[in-house]
């Protein structure tokens, strides 16, 4: 199935690409897919079958829980992967059994903060102290990190003087079907409040 919505995603890459709007697109994956003897070379025959479209736009999300099955195995599949030139994120970051060694093994670009930490950061010091820490670890470690779940202005401008600048949650954008994406994203005003913050330019979607 992993493989199939892989497929599909570079389909629509391709057509996004078509009508001159040029993104990325992330895709869930299973730790057990990543342990599978074929995975890379399937994963090579989908991304040969779509020449036109660069592995860099494909990113290969993993839940944190699931890559500690094998970490030594997931992570030589990810690392194959990254020749080929797809990154992987690593979903969820901060809800398994998080350690430095686990970060230090899978070479995942980007650290996803799970919503549940961001939801209520604001107002819980336990959740600000654990986003606080997923940021200084990639910071340190030289990942991207990425909030979940953002809902409003004051938590984006709040990730902004933390150092994150990149997010997605409904207080970006709520689904929508992939046709409507290329004019929304044209037509995608920031937060004032986002535009004016002194550490970033923007928010980053």
């Amino acid at each position: 199935m992993s493989e199939w919505v892989i497929r599909q995603a570079l389909s629509q890459l391709q057509a996004w690409s078509s009508v001159g709007f040029d993104t990325r697109v992330s895709v869930n994956v299973s730790g057990q897919l990543l342990l599978q003897p074929t995975f890379v070379e399937n994963l090579t025959a989908i991304l040969n079958d779509f020449p036109t479209i660069s592995p860099e736009c494909l990113t290969l999300e993993v839940l944190e829980t699931s890559a500690l099955e094998d970490v030594t195995e997931v992570a030589e599949t990810m690392r194959r992967c990254a020749e080929l030139g797809v990154e992987f994120a690593v979903d969820d970051f901060g809800t398994g059994y998080s350690s430095l060694t686990y970060l230090k093994r899978l070479p995942a670009s980007l650290l996803k903060i799970d919503q549940s930490f961001i939801r209520d950061m604001l107002e819980d010091s336990d959740d600000m102290a654990i986003v606080k820490g997923v940021i200084s670890l990639a910071t340190a470690f030289q990942r991207e990190v990425i909030a979940e779940g953002l809902e409003n202005s004051e938590q984006g401008e709040k990730l902004l003087t933390l150092g994150c600048d990149l997010a997605q949650g409904y207080g970006i954008a709520r689904p929508m079907a992939a046709e409507y994406m290329p004019e929304w994203a044209k037509a995608w005003v920031q937060d004032t409040a986002w535009q004016q913050h002194p550490m970033q330019q923007s928010l980053r979607i």
